[in-house]
């Protein structure tokens, strides 16, 4: 083919060439956090949208964790995007067979793949909890065989189609008696997982699941193709339940690859029910565990989060290297989130006099615009163990953020009677005066009070940087996270282009409308590109570089307001005095 030319002969060449990239949408609302839980998966970031669910992923709480549960389900009240990491202490371990040697602790399904040769052969683990906690010890796993005598009997049986028998792939592989009935192979199984103690379902012996006409045979497969064996569809597909192994329990030859001599009823003539116990729940986190969950979250090409909400624990000091660790993980590695943190417990809940006590206990966190720190503990109603409870105001204050965003767009303010008010309170700690909130605003705390008339309201929206800057407001900082982000996103379309003026007018053309946009919004009230030979110098372009510069101004939030109310004698005239005071 010749250099330029599209054939070698004379034709009509057809080509799409895409100038329509564009800045994508960006998510702006996803919340982060990290708990202690009764159940679920621990270690890795699980996406909950609303409370029935975390109660479902996460089990309903005790009085041990229903502070971590409950900080979580307020944050789902205004948005329904939060990911959680359970994390745990060395006390949590996973239900088990009673035989075995000990309860292990499998915390999620990369865990049990890496030690389930392990939990086998040497710990002689069969069915095991899913999750580590108590709830495990609620367990029971009932598993009848082909070879059963007393299959009539058995108390599941009216949840299966028939008693099992011989699979279709071992009927393949039974050549000499090759249908179903005569076949002497005989590997299938029924397998039923039920709530015996009825701490999962609040109901004794709800079946909570069934596995019909699985094989004891390695390797088995249905007619589609999909795998039939019993270990490959327990681990897939339960909720509740691994199997490691079979233990001599489900007899001799369960595990072993079927041929015309197996005999998979040897040994397993009669129904097994198995009940889990040794399942015990996590202690409470320490600092350490929630640094370890919150790591979880330092990829900012993982996940989009946009919210990192600090727990509250007892003590100042932990409180400080907890947030201190978030705002390091936003500043310095993700840069396109904030921590949202209140004071710890004892610095609120309890004292003679919270704003000084929380002066004093945050007066260690970094003073960074990534950081938002509100003053207030919330008392809400915990149905889960009929009790009232005190929660951090930070997952709702973050939740308000949230719904701002949904509502408005990130670069208005959370606070106030528009976008301020908080639900479900049903009271604060304590509700700062003027005095307080002066107090409190000029550390760069944001106080939450019930105000008379307008209820429990979110009253200030600064950062927690040190120095006066337009970046000392959230909206601010917020708008230029979500600008950061998507221009961003948008930088890549034109990685491994030419640096010439083509592209730089390509990059320009996807920007500006964007910003127009946000100009038309009232995010900001102007604002510059420059992306040039001015910038993009030959130096600049002989490094393989490509540089745009932004200009921004931002909009302001109004945080004081004088009302000037001036009398003047009747014979005066309006224009006399108006800009005289």
């Amino acid at each position: 083919m010749a250099l330029f030319s599209p054939s070698e002969s004379p034709a009509v060449v057809v080509k799409e060439i895409d100038l329509t990239n564009g800045v994508a949408n960006v998510p702006t609302s996803t919340g982060a956090f990290v708990g202690n839980f009764n159940w679920g998966p621990c270690d890795e970031p699980t996406l909950i949208n609303n409370e029935a669910k975390l109660a479902n992923v996460f089990g309903s709480p005790d009085t041990i964790n229903t502070v971590d549960f409950h900080s979580a389900a307020y944050y789902l009240r205004y948005s329904d995007d939060l990911y959680i990491v359970r994390e745990y202490t060395s006390t949590a371990l996973n239900a088990c067979d009673s035989d075995a040697d000990h309860a292990p602790l499998v915390t999620n399904t990369d865990n049990f793949d890496g030690q389930v040769s392990t939990l086998e052969s040497t710990d002689s683990h069969t069915f095991i909890a899913k999750y580590p906690g108590e709830l495990g010890n609620s367990l029971m796993i009932s598993v009848v065989g082909a070879g059963d005598t007393d299959y009539a009997n058995w108390p599941y049986k009216a949840n299966f189609d028939a008693q099992p028998e011989t699979s279709s792939w071992c009927v393949g592989i039974d050549s000499a008696n090759a249908t179903q009935s005569n076949s002497t192979i005989k590997d299938e199984a029924h397998v039923v997982v039920i709530d015996k103690g009825g701490k999962i379902t609040g109901t004794q012996g709800t079946i909570l699941e069934t596995f019909p006409f699985v094989s004891m045979a390695l390797g088995a497969k249905t007619s589609d193709g999909t795998s039939s064996y019993i270990k490959n569809v327990i681990n897939t597909q339960s909720n509740y339940v691994w199997l490691a192994g079979f233990n001599g329990k489900y007899g001799t030859n369960a595990g072993t690859a079927a041929t015309t001599s197996s005999n998979y009823t040897a040994g397993f003539t009669a129904d097994v029910d198995l009940a889990l116990t040794g399942g015990a729940n996590s202690a409470l986190l320490t600092a350490s565990d929630y640094g370890t969950g919150f790591d979880k979250f330092e990829d900012p090409n993982a996940l989009a989060i946009d919210f990192l909400i600090a727990p509250s624990v007892a003590n100042s000091t932990d409180q400080t290297t907890i947030v201190n660790d978030l705002v390091g993980i936003a500043q310095s590695i993700r840069k396109d989130c904030m921590v949202v943190t209140s004071p710890n417990r004892s610095a609120v809940l309890g004292a003679a006099t919270p704003v000084a006590t929380t002066l004093t206990a945050v007066a260690g966190f970094t003073r960074s615009s990534y950081l938002a720190v509100d003053n207030q503990f919330l008392k809400v109603y915990d149905k889960y163990n009929d009790n009232y409870i005190n929660i951090p105001a930070a997952s709702s204050t973050a939740g308000l953020m949230a719904a701002t965003d949904n509502n408005f767009a990130p670069w208005f303010s959370p606070a106030g009677t528009r976008r301020g008010q908080y639900f479900g309170v049903t009271s604060l700690a304590y509700s700062p005066n003027k005095s307080e909130r002066d107090q409190l605003y000029q550390a760069g705390i944001n106080p939450i009070a019930n105000i008379p008339g307008q209820g429990i309201l979110l009253y200030g929206d600064k950062t927690h940087l040190a120095r006066p800057s337009a970046f000392d407001r959230i909206n601010v900082r917020r708008l230029f996270l979500v600008l950061e982000r998507a221009i961003s996103a948008a930088a890549q379309n034109i990685l491994f282009e030419f640096n010439d003026e083509f592209t730089r007018a390509e990059f320009v053309n996807i920007i500006e409308p964007l910003l127009r946009d946000v100009k038309g919004r009232r995010g900001i009230t102007d604002f510059k590109m420059v992306c040039d030979e001015t910038n993009n110098t030959p130096l600049v372009v002989d490094t393989n570089q490509f540089v745009a510069s932004l200009f921004i101004k931002p909009a302001r939030s109004i945080n004081f307001i004088t009302l000037n109310f001036v009398a003047v004698r009747t014979g005066v005239s309006f224009e006399e005095v108006v800009g005289t005071v």
